[in-house]
């Protein structure tokens, strides 16, 4: 395993604001890391330190010699009417047959490969940047929020790639279902320290807050311990025959320190409007025909919606999801057809044309007295500023200075303050940090009202959907099964895209005359079902010692006791993790087999 770039005793400052304090951190060559960290903290600069954009105030970054960085940049470096195909073989300088491999990888054929890149939508954009990464044979891929606007099936794709990609990744992403997938280690930026740690995002949360809460009994005992000598040494200290033990004991409460437990950093705490659950449907689309005068997105649209549901709108980028948002909630007329609300919807829009469109005069609080329902006390208007992390003099800032994140919770905070029973939500975590978009995510849970959103990111979307709605090819179908059905129809329509590839590829010329070589035989049904029941077996026993051992790991004060827990947990999980993955799999051979 060599090292490709190891920082050492990083520190960079923008003013007051310190990003990195003596930050250190190791990449080796085999090694897929995720990189997190707050809005602000500083993971945009260190890439561009890392990248040699940027200088450190002081420290250094060390390179392997034969370090090749492939970074994914958002600005599009293609010539005006520039096909994929003709830009692949500009920007990498390799032959043609390679180019037309390598774009096959990411399903960029025909038109896609063939036609104006400038016509292609957002995520297969994307695509033709990531074959041209991959042209360049990097060893390791710096992706600075890839799955940004990406659709869902790019997504999937960019994972099946880097699952497959054998170097090294440093990948800054909010969301925490793409690390997962991607990612086998976890680097946090945290009040401008580095940390290291060798499991996934979800496994490193969980050990952050079992480590506080652990610090925080400690320190609870600590005080307990404390507040018992001071009594006991003012009670014998005046006393000649115990002030030797009154003296002895104060040396032994010198030495109780507290740890030092990082507060937390304020977090929005968001609550949708309170309303009454109500039944029967919500809105109905009957016939209904989207698009624009000069171009039809979708037509024949039979769609209807419930009370208390929550409809994520899906499809790929330029499909139409917008657009069938923007009908729903008449901002855009249909073509032909009708979209009927139900009696009593109050309807509350998220939207960019909504965030882009602000007062730049306004104050914050202005601006939330301008959407507040007449009779509003100025008190719960600060109150839900507040929680939207606008404390303070806060509120007195100028829209005109404000990041995309306090936009992005301004508009949140507009919402708040109206006890609307339909929240029609376009992209609400564009520009949040994971932990407001994990609040808002709870919020919506919680939330009795109807709720229809469109989001990329994966993790919000499995928390929050009980229904998918797909815009695709012309046509919207409420589609069954909710969001895993989706995005299991999803992966194997990849899986087998990918098969299709790999067999075009292939140059075996025996493959042809021997198909059942190429096939492993179909088992027997009773088979798999006898493994099925023993890999139940197995879950539940690895979830019945994963629970105990966490049990401990909460329970002890010892430090080594703690880690020896924490390495038994991490490895149960992983176990856990394989176990549930194969079952997964033998349910689908099962369903081949019957």
């Amino acid at each position: 395993m060599a090292v490709l770039m190891q920082i050492l005793k990083a520190c960079k400052s923008y003013g007051e604001q310190v990003l990195l304090d003596e930050a250190e951190a190791t990449l080796s060559d085999d090694v897929k890391v995720g990189f997190i960290g707050r809005n602000g903290a500083g993971k945009s600069t260190l890439l561009r330190v890392l990248l040699g954009e940027e200088e450190l105030d002081s420290g250094e970054v060390i390179r392997h010699p034969n370090l090749k960085i492939g970074y994914l940049r958002q600005h599009d470096p293609f010539l005006p009417g520039e096909s994929a195909h003709d830009f692949l073989i500009r920007d990498s300088g390799q032959p043609e047959w390679k180019c037309g491999e390598v774009a096959g990888q990411f399903e960029l054929k025909g038109d896609y490969l063939e036609g104006p890149v400038s016509r292609l939508s957002g995520g297969w954009q994307t695509r033709v940047k990531l074959a041209a990464l991959l042209l360049h044979e990097p060893n390791l891929l710096l992706l600075d929020e890839p799955t940004n606007f990406l659709d869902l099936r790019t997504q999937i794709l960019l994972e099946h790639f880097l699952r497959s990609f054998k170097e090294a990744c440093l990948i800054v992403s909010h969301d925490r279902a793409f690390l997962n997938a991607t990612c086998d280690q976890t680097l946090d930026l945290s009040r401008g320290k580095l940390t290291m740690y060798p499991g996934k995002i979800d496994a490193f949360l969980n050990y952050q807050k079992e480590q506080n809460e652990h610090l925080l009994r400690s320190n609870v005992a600590i005080q307990a311990k404390r507040r018992d000598l001071e009594v006991f040494i003012a009670k014998n200290k005046a006393r000649a025959s115990t002030a030797s033990l009154a003296r002895s004991k104060s040396k032994q409460l010198e030495r109780l320190e507290l740890s030092d437990i990082a507060s937390d950093e304020p977090t929005a705490c968001i609550r949708a409007p309170l309303v009454e659950s109500r039944q029967g449907p919500a809105v109905r689309c009957k016939d209904l025909a989207i698009g624009y005068p000069e171009r039809q997105v979708a037509s024949g649209i039979d769609v209807e919606i419930d009370h208390g549901s929550r409809a994520v709108i899906v499809g790929d980028n330029g499909q139409g999801k917008t657009t069938f948002l923007r009908t729903v909630v008449d901002s855009l007329k249909p073509l032909a057809g009708e979209v009927k609300w139900g009696f009593g919807c109050q309807i509350g829009v998220y939207a960019q044309h909504v965030y882009t469109s602000l007062s730049e005069k306004d104050t914050v609080l202005e601006n939330l007295q301008y959407n507040a329902v007449f009779g509003t006390t100025t008190q719960k208007i600060l109150s839900i500023a507040g929680a939207m992390l606008f404390r303070g003099d806060a509120v007195q800032k100028r829209i005109s200075v404000l990041s995309g994140g306090e936009r992005a919770r301004l508009c949140l905070a507009g919402l708040l303050l109206s006890p609307y029973n339909v929240l029609v939500l376009d992209e609400p975590g564009n520009h949040l940090d994971v932990d407001t978009v994990e609040a808002l995510a709870q919020a919506l849970v919680d939330y009795k009202g109807t709720v229809i959103f469109t989001t990329h990111d994966r993790h919000f979307m499995k928390r929050v959907a009980t229904c998918v709605i797909e815009v695709r090819d012309g046509h919207v179908t409420n589609y069954g099964g909710g969001y895993d059905a989706y995005l299991y129809a999803v992966n194997k329509e990849i899986d087998d895209g990918e098969r299709e590839l790999a067999t075009r590829l292939s140059k075996a010329p025996s493959s042809a005359n021997k198909p059942a070589a190429a096939r492993a035989p179909r088992r027997d049904d009773r088979a798999i079902r006898k493994e099925i029941a023993t890999t139940e077996k197995t879950i539940a026993r690895l979830d019945d010692q994963k629970k105990k051992a966490s049990s401990q790991l909460l329970e002890t004060c010892d430090a080594a006791e703690s880690l020896r827990l924490h390495n038994e947990v991490t490895a149960l999980a992983s176990q856990l993790e394989e176990a549930e993955e194969r079952w997964c799999q033998l349910q689908a051979e099962l369903e081949e087999a019957v």
